[in-house]
């Protein structure tokens, strides 16, 4: 019962990260831009964190470091690597082809949707398998999912979307987390936890080291690689500070 309503809370606090979309109205551009890339340093360092310092860990004591934990963290790899790849296919690199702006709404929404969608199910799975793991793995979703919903609702806004029905859009997409964690909770097995842990591995991998940390190389001044690499050491050393704490 603790895990189910652990989850649920969870899974609703990182839905309703989506409306943070609004500091896009209250921050100027050039301050917004350096915020979301120390946050982006931030959700990087957590990220690796939560996967090398709490998933990999939790799903080699329990079967060791078997064929099985290998495939499962590629396969997490090669989900959130498609997942990507189906938005770019999509998404119109001209900022004047405005007529494949609605594309590129719909494509967000559903690669957005799918991304949450796996991110209540990694939750929920590690919930199940015990509260520690589950509140680092929150934490660690929690922190990436701030820039990307900011980002989102940028890109809801690009596509001629009003202030409003962005917001509405990306809230709908968000809660799609709580469908994830309900199929997690009702579905979970031995062997299914035992293989979603890993994989959420690889998809933490996946989005920090191929997807975060690419964008903090676009910046690479020497007071911007310092707030960098101060965040990224930030969160991985929040992810070792919660690891004492779990022991």
């Amino acid at each position: 019962m603790g895990a189910i309503l652990y989850t649920f809370l969870s899974v609703i606090i990182v839905s309703l990260i989506s409306l943070l979309g609004i500091v896009f109205f209250i921050l100027q551009k050039s301050t917004l831009k350096k915020t979301l890339l120390f946050l982006v340093s931030l959700s990087a360092g957590s990220l690796f964190g939560g996967a090398l310092l709490h998933l990999l860990p939790e799903a080699i004591e329990k079967s060791g470091f078997t064929l099985t934990v290998s495939l499962s963290v590629l396969s997490g790899i090669l989900v959130f690597f498609l997942i990507e790849k189906y938005v770019h296919w999509h998404h119109c690199h001209d900022p004047e082809c405005s007529g494949h702006k609605h594309h590129l709404v719909v494509m967000n929404l559903v690669g957005d949707g799918v991304h949450n969608f796996i991110d209540g199910l990694i939750i929920a799975v590690s919930y199940l398998a015990s509260i520690p793991l589950g509140i680092a793995t929150t934490i660690a979703v929690i922190l990436h999912e701030v820039p990307q919903e900011i980002g989102d609702f940028g890109v809801l806004l690009y596509s001629g979307l009003k202030k409003s029905k962005a917001l509405f859009y990306n809230l709908l997409s968000a809660l799609v987390a709580i469908i994830g964690a309900a199929i997690g909770l009702l579905f979970a097995t031995e062997t299914f936890i035992s293989l979603i842990i890993p994989f959420a591995a690889g998809g933490f991998i996946y989005i920090a080291g191929s997807d975060l940390i690419p964008e903090l190389h676009k910046e690479c001044g020497p007071k911007d690689s310092f707030w960098h690499i101060f965040a990224l050491l930030l969160g991985i050393g929040l992810m070792v500070v919660l690891k004492f704490i779990a022991v």
